[in-house]
């Protein structure tokens, strides 16, 4: 399986917790387990499941006595959206400085580290570029909200090819990139 393919019982697991919760907003963390182990998943699933929720805040807890109620977090796609917004700005923010310093640092490496931070900006870039279509998405579809950090993101795309040009082991490094690339590009459909 890619990395970049979802883990499908995961989600899974996550709808049929999320939605029992919904469901069953009255029942406290045992009476909730016993709803639902073992009959969709064993119980070191659902801990690890709950968890990933919580730590998503699809999910929040609440305390009565010694009894934890879990209930779904209000108003979680403004949250959600905000948390996209928030992590993708940062991203790019610490992509550009990343970028800046190529050229000091990338030609002190060896071929291996230039690979490897390479892919790794290019699929940074990308992520945080795929962040700001969704909140242009998001926020008005009609137009482009986030012309000017889409326009960067090319420019810093740009430049990492160019440091990758101008380097003496350019022709290692640049079938590694371009393979490595293929991955994230779409492929022909008529195949």
């Amino acid at each position: 399986m890619s990395q970049y393919e979802p883990n499908l019982n995961m989600y899974e697991r996550e709808r049929i917790l999320l939605e029992s919760i919904k469901n069953n907003l009255n029942l406290h963390h045992n009476a909730l387990l016993k709803l639902i182990v073992p009959e969709f998943m064993a119980k070191t699933t659902f801990e690890k499941t709950r968890n990933a929720l919580l730590e998503k805040e699809i999910i929040s807890v609440q305390r009565k006595g010694n009894m934890k109620f879990y209930h779904p977090t209000e108003n979680y796609e403004q949250k959600s959206q905000q948390h996209i917004e928030q992590n993708t700005n940062n991203s790019f923010h610490d992509l550009k400085l990343q970028v800046k310093r190529l050229d000091t640092d990338y030609p002190h490496k060896d071929v291996d580290e230039k690979i490897t931070i390479a892919k790794s900006l290019l699929k940074n870039l990308l992520q945080t570029d795929n962040g700001f279509t969704v909140l242009d998405s998001a926020k008005n579809p009609k137009k482009t909200l986030y012309r000017d950090e889409h326009l960067m993101i090319q420019q810093l795309i740009h430049r990492v090819f160019e440091v990758i040009r101008h380097d003496k082991d350019f022709e290692i490094i640049f079938p590694s990139i371009v393979s490595y690339l293929g991955i994230a590009m779409p492929k022909n459909s008529l195949d």
